[in-house]
């Protein structure tokens, strides 16, 4: 069983029985603030300021910063070289997606990415059952462009990140629009995510940012 927070932006808290995974831990740069977390692995896509709060999660870990395959914890990680802008990084420079195992299934979270994925990255990748992609658009992928990404991937489970909230990223697209561009109604946002497994039918779970 997974539990998953979200604490706004790009940053996740996963726990699962091998391990707690924290995904780019965010600054209040983007308008969210983070209480002190624990985890046994980091995840930081791009070193950007609001991905990459390294003092917001207690020492201890271990991080993963960039493309490769990992293991640790009991966790299998791979990092798939990626880019922040659609001119292979040459604005904003590299992101990296990171695909990581945790009791049983497969979860995708695709940072800060810039442009539609190529075919060897979606061999790197797979089929996710749980992809965390970002939906406000503003210096990454549309909303639009993000309906594609999704299609690419056939994820079970998708959980939009990086969009207009109450509590930050005030000038992004909100969630609404990013729901519209998938052609699906704006789900009811859940303040955690329980997983035993990734279900059969594809579904938008949205979460409160957690502060």
């Amino acid at each position: 069983m997974a539990e998953i927070k979200w604490f706004g932006h790009n940053c996740f808290r996963i726990r699962a029985k091998e391990a707690t995974v924290i995904t780019d831990p965010v600054d209040k740069v983007t308008g969210y603030s983070m209480s002190k977390q624990t985890a046994d692995i980091v995840l930081v896509s791009h070193p950007h300021k609001g991905h990459s709060n390294l003092n917001a999660v207690k020492p201890e870990y271990q991080l993963v910063d960039g493309p490769g395959e990992y293991e640790m914890h009991g966790v299998f990680i791979t990092g798939v070289r990626t880019y922040h802008d659609a001119e292979r990084g040459a604005e904003r420079g590299y992101n990296t997606i990171f695909i990581f195992e945790l009791d049983g299934m497969k979860f995708c979270h695709l940072g800060d990415l810039g442009h539609l994925l190529t075919s060897d990255q979606l061999e790197e990748i797979g089929t996710p059952d749980v992809l965390m992609v970002p939906a406000g658009g503003k210096g990454v992928i549309t909303p639009s462009q993000a309906a594609e990404v999704i299609g690419q991937l056939e994820p079970k489970i998708i959980i939009p990140m990086q969009y207009a909230t109450e509590q930050g990223d005030r000038d992004l697209g909100d969630l609404a629009s990013f729901c519209k561009a998938l052609g699906v109604e704006t789900p009811v946002a859940e303040e955690k995510l329980t997983l035993r497994d990734a279900g059969e039918a594809t579904q938008v779970i949205a979460l409160i940012p957690e502060s």
